[in-house]
């Protein structure tokens, strides 16, 4: 019997884990520019970095994530001590922050992979490994001047990456929930169960919800009703007006500071030209455990199931699986093709001021922050490149200059220019052919979107010239076959066109100009003997 394509000798399968995948070729180029996209926002305002362990102790990860706790990769024990791999970057940095006293006010990012034992959606970037790109401003600061700038950040990043306004900030606070929740009658050990299920609106029917607070949470249903009322909710400014005016609201503490806090950061997002890009959500809970104020999610089209009916099938399958693995797990299967599933959101974060304190036990150091899920954002990207048709210009190297023989060897020469333009910093490459063809040489040029051709020839190179030869011109350009320079004027030349044309690097609407060269321009390519 033949054997699997990926099964090894020794009788298993060659594959990756569950939730995991490898990244190579264009995928990475894609995902390249985003972390570069990302990074140089964060260091534009100021941000430091930092490294943490890619596990933890498991005491410092328990009781930090709600529900989600299940979804934690446990290790076994390694001498003495039980370990989890980190579920996000949030709690290691609170962690340090209570370890690091002298510390008492930082703008950190953290750029790194972390685990959650979710159920993948690997075409939609919901995944088991995978990265996060975290901001945080630690410290005591007057109120909101840290949150608005945060959401400032976010929506710098999404517009850097070309986005266009093609996202919502859905945004809430906890203490204005738990206002709500307070003034219909929630009991106080339901508090964060019963925001758990709020959290699921954005998946799920109000009806579906309603079942889940009553049926499985224990909620009368009348308060449930009432919670219904507010959670349903949203809009902007105005509908902060109407709330504000709500006597119920007004007349609880909690609920009063949250309203207060959202009057303020409203004013600030205004001033930062953001504004517009929020939503007062009044279903946003975040069932994390952690936060104490301001809470967000971005999301896109791409976020949200696609279906009603989809809807209805999560559900069916929710409880497939529970019946089938005895737990309340959803199993391993890969959902991409699975209508209720989609991206989910592609940035989260909020206000969590009492964190640290709970490993110190000092004083609190309050802290705010966002998270962005590169795998996610990379799954809209990639479609974004192929709806635009750009995907197919993205190159998997960076080289700027290719180097080329005509009618000969050349190879010594063809290596020292390379060295010159080496050593000016200048991406290059020549063929390690000792006699290439002309048409392979181009070849290899094109395949990777290099933008520039340098052709030596017995004739010039005896004269002290090469030709330059920019790829992908138009039939009629006149220097479509290249443009003579003096050897000691390469490096010049070269770097002059290579600012001229904005052709450095990956960036891909430098190489939608770019063009295609074709082989049969090669057989054109100018006589040199």
């Amino acid at each position: 019997m033949a054997r699997d394509k990926g099964e090894a000798k020794s009788g298993f399968q060659l594959k990756v884990p569950k939730g995991t995948k490898d990244w190579d070729g264009k995928d990475m180029v894609i995902r390249d520019k985003i972390f570069r996209t990302i990074t140089d926002v964060f260091k534009r305002h100021g941000a430091v970095t930092i490294d943490t362990p890619v596990f933890e102790l498991k005491e410092i990860l328990s009781g930090k994530y709600g529900e989600d706790s299940k979804l934690i990769y446990d290790l076994a024990d390694q001498g003495g001590e039980l370990c989890s791999l980190r579920y996000d970057l949030t709690v290691p940095f609170a962690r340090w922050l209570a370890m690091n006293s002298s510390v008492q006010s930082i703008k950190r990012y953290h750029i790194a992979k972390v685990y959650r034992r979710d159920q993948p959606a690997m075409n939609k970037g919901r995944m088991r490994e995978f990265y996060q790109c975290d901001f945080d401003i630690a410290g005591t600061y007057d109120p909101m001047l840290p949150d608005a700038e945060i959401l400032r950040i976010t929506c710098e990043i999404f517009e850097a990456l070309g986005w266009k306004g093609r996202y919502t900030i859905k945004i809430n606070h906890r203490k204005i929930l738990d206002g709500i929740f307070e003034v219909c009658g929630v009991p106080t050990d339901k508090l964060r169960t019963i925001s758990s299920a709020v959290d699921k609106l954005d998946k799920s029917p109000w009806d579906e919800v309603r079942k889940e607070m009553t049926e499985e949470k224990g909620l009368d249903g009348a308060v449930a009703d009432e919670i219904g009322k507010y959670v349903q909710q949203k809009g902007g400014r105005d509908l902060l007006t109407e709330l504000q005016k709500d006597e119920k609201l007004s007349s609880n503490t909690s609920a009063k500071q949250g309203l207060a806090d959202m009057d303020l950061l409203f004013a600030y997002l205004d001033t930062f030209g953001v504004l517009e890009r929020i939503s007062f959500d009044m279903s946003l809970a975040r069932g994390l455990d952690y936060y104490t104020g301001v809470i967000y999610e971005v999301v896109t089209e791409g976020s949200a199931p696609q279906t009603g009916e989809g809807h209805k099938m999560q559900q069916r399958a929710k409880k497939e699986a529970k019946s089938r693995n005895g737990v309340n797990f959803d199993g391993d299967e890969d959902r991409s093709n699975d209508p209720s599933v989609g991206v989910g959101s592609v940035a989260a974060g909020g206000r969590y001021d009492q964190l640290v304190g709970m490993f110190s036990g000092k004083k609190d150091i309050p802290c705010v922050g966002v998270s962005f899920g590169v795998e996610r954002i990379f799954s809209i990207e990639k479609a974004r490149l192929e709806a635009e048709k750009t995907q197919s210009s993205v190159r998997t190297n960076e080289v700027d200059v290719f180097v080329m023989a005509f009618g000969g060897s050349l190879l010594t020469e063809r290596m020292q220019v390379c060295k010159q333009l080496w050593d000016a910093g200048i991406k290059a490459e020549f063929s390690w052919k000792v006699k290439p063809k002309l048409p392979q040489q181009f070849k290899a040029a094109e395949t990777n979107g290099v933008p520039f051709a340098v052709i030596l020839g017995d004739a010039e190179w005896a004269e002290g010239k090469v030709k330059i030869k920019e790829m992908g011109l138009s039939e009629d350009h006149p220097d479509k076959n290249g443009v003579p320079v003096e050897v000691k004027n390469l490096v010049e030349e070269v770097q002059k066109r290579l600012e001229d044309t904005e052709k450095v690097g990956t960036d891909v609407e430098a190489l939608e100009k770019m063009g295609e060269v074709k082989i049969e321009d090669a057989e054109e390519a100018p006589k040199t003997s």
